[in-house]
């Protein structure tokens, strides 16, 4: 597997994240600065290191980031609403069939939106993503710390509701009812079995002091 047109963090990077960790969660640190990682950014280099190939990202959110800045654009990414950046070749209307033939990508990756899938799409979306990977491929799942997903989501909501920041792209597109805030893994795991996956593993982000993780499956 090659990795060279990924975007990866230094060893010295990777510290300093460590480091500012709780003042990165606690502020709005919604862009890479003073050679700091935004939480989203690293979130995109931990799911980056576990792609294997041509990755479909689903929920890809604001302008494709994953697939454009962390993958080199050696990837698709779709979502359901148009967020600032995406095209309508981003869009996808109908998400329970995703607009791809099978067996197409080597990675799908769902970061930090399995729990925006509305529960009774969640099966259906986990299969679409199967469908589309080739065997032997794999499947990476981000997912925080209930504790750490709910206060993260009040922090933010105050920003935006008295600092009058826009930040929280939830109450953009407006939640549905059956979106949550977090998912617990057994959850996931046992929808990621359901869907055919195999060999379910867990990696801690430990420069988010394990407070998030990752759920890698295979094909």
């Amino acid at each position: 597997m090659q990795q060279n047109y990924k975007k990866m963090r230094t060893p010295s990077q990777k510290i300093a994240d460590f480091i500012s960790f709780p003042l990165r969660a606690f502020t709005l640190f919604e862009k890479d600065k003073w050679g700091l990682s935004s939480l989203a950014s690293e979130r995109f280099y931990y799911a980056a290191e576990k792609v294997c190939g041509y990755c479909l990202d689903v929920g890809c959110g604001k302008w494709n980031r994953f697939v454009t800045e962390f993958l080199n654009g050696n990837g698709k990414g779709i979502d359901v609403y148009g967020y600032e950046g995406l095209t309508e070749e981003n869009i996808v209307e109908d998400i329970s069939h995703f607009p791809f033939e099978d067996q197409v990508f080597n990675s799908v990756t769902f970061l930090a939106n399995l729990n925006h899938v509305p529960r009774s799409m969640r099966d259906i979306e986990l299969a679409e993503a199967y469908r589309c990977l080739k065997p032997g491929g794999n499947i990476v799942v981000t997912m925080g710390n209930p504790f750490a997903e709910i206060l993260v989501h009040k922090v933010i909501w105050f920003y935006d509701k008295y600092l009058g920041s826009n930040v929280d792209m939830d109450s953009e597109r407006g939640m549905h009812e059956e979106e949550e805030y977090y998912l617990l893994d057994r959850e996931i795991k046992r929808r990621l079995s359901n869907a055919g996956f195999n060999d379910i593993r867990k990696k801690y982000f430990w420069t988010q002091w394990c407070l998030n993780h990752m759920l890698i499956a295979c094909k």
